[in-house]
């Protein structure tokens, strides 16, 4: 289906955990990767220089947010995506189904698509399997996902048994649009697991998007609410039914221990905007747990972030300044909280990577989950 290659090269005897390497035409990704996400072409308050010098091997856009603004068939003009933002490496495109579901307004669900209001101006859109792949070529992305529809945590089994139904007939048609439509032979098209919370519906889920014989495997729907240990649940209930040789794409996962936990449970690639979107609002990550940088104790704290964090926010600046920068809302502390909080995810899975491939996971993640102490719900929520 895809001149991509997925090779896996280490795996964790103690756990599902492995690393490999992802061969797209933009770039080479090593895997376990966490994908910065930059909805509008752009994560916000970082340039594209800021994130190569972090070591970010890809990035996500949405398809719903550029179909809106500025409109896929302008960045097809500027010669594609990657042109349009100035970024070389990888892009993976989301096909906008979650937003279409948390964001439009007045939706209208059929067997053939959606049809909803721009949360932006009301103007009336649809989108259908086919369309949202005919966008994604026009962006010109390296791996794209098809159209899904999402259920809350909460549905019901038979809610989610007809969504589900909906979902794989939208697959398939999704893979034929692709491969009629598409150009580029290294350009692939993953499967969308869902399923809800119900073991049994995930598991048919993987086994018909299996016998469709995707590239690569998404699993979306989780994330959404659930308590934590609940995801966990529902992940090991299908995860070794997913095949060796392909990515495996847990969707909306950015929270420290989330990551490392999922990594171990044989997860490759994550995306979610909680590292941006955290730092934006002041809530900055440390290895014991996130710390409030607004806080009134950080007054005359005239130390690092963190000590030792290899970041170019704690190399110069220090707590105090931070705060400074918050509390006068200067737009340079949400650009350096940015940087810290992105460069403290991306380390974070590269360590991984490394444990991984010196057979230390196992030691590194129970040591890692016992330091980080987060003052957040338990509750695992995606949001882009």
């Amino acid at each position: 289906m895809s001149g991509m290659s997925f090779i896996r090269k280490a795996h964790d005897a103690k756990t599902r955990a492995r690393t490999g390497e992802l061969q797209t035409a933009h770039g080479l990704i090593e895997t376990p990767v966490f994908m910065p996400v930059g909805t509008l072409a752009t994560v916000k308050t970082l340039s594209p220089d800021d994130l190569m010098k972090m070591g970010t091997e890809i990035v996500l856009s949405n398809t719903y947010h550029l179909n809106l603004r500025p409109g896929c068939d302008i960045i097809q003009k500027a010669g594609g995506l990657h042109e349009f933002m100035a970024w070389p490496k990888p892009i993976l495109t989301d096909s906008g189904g979650f937003q279409v579901f948390s964001l439009a307004r007045l939706r209208s669900i059929t067997d053939l698509g959606v049809t909803f209001q721009s949360h932006i101006d009301g103007s009336k859109h649809e989108l259908t399997p086919a369309k949202v792949i005919d966008l994604q070529l026009q962006l010109g992305s390296d791996i794209l996902m098809p159209l899904d529809e999402c259920v809350s945590h909460d549905a019901s089994q038979e809610e989610v048994r007809i969504s589900l139904q909906r979902t794989h007939r939208w697959a398939a048609l999704s893979k034929e649009r692709f491969l009629v439509q598409r150009q580029d032979p290294s350009q692939m098209l993953f499967g969308i697991i869902q399923g809800g919370m119900f073991p049994d519906l995930r598991v048919e889920s993987a086994e018909e998007l299996l016998s469709l014989d995707f590239p690569g495997y998404a699993i979306g729907g989780l994330s959404v609410g659930e308590e934590r240990d609940e995801l966990y649940r529902v992940l090991d209930s299908f995860i070794d039914l997913l095949p060796e040789d392909r990515p495996r794409y847990l969707m909306g996962v950015g929270e420290p221990v989330d990551l490392v936990r999922a990594i171990g449970e044989g997860i490759d690639m994550f995306d979610c905007v909680m590292p941006t979107r955290n730092a934006r609002n002041g809530s900055l990550f440390t290895r014991q747990g996130p710390i409030n940088i607004r806080n009134a104790r950080f007054i005359e704290d005239f130390t690092p972030i963190e000590e030792g964090c290899a970041c170019a926010t704690c190399q110069k600046f220090t707590k105090a300044y931070l705060r400074h920068l918050m509390q006068a809302q200067e737009i340079l502390g949400l650009h350096l909280n940015s940087i810290h909080n992105l460069h403290f995810v991306l380390n974070l899975v590269r360590e991984c990577r490394e444990h991984i491939e010196e057979g230390t996971f196992e030691n590194y993640k129970k040591e890692f989950c016992k330091e980080y102490q987060s003052n957040k719900s338990e509750k695992v929520c995606r949001s882009r």
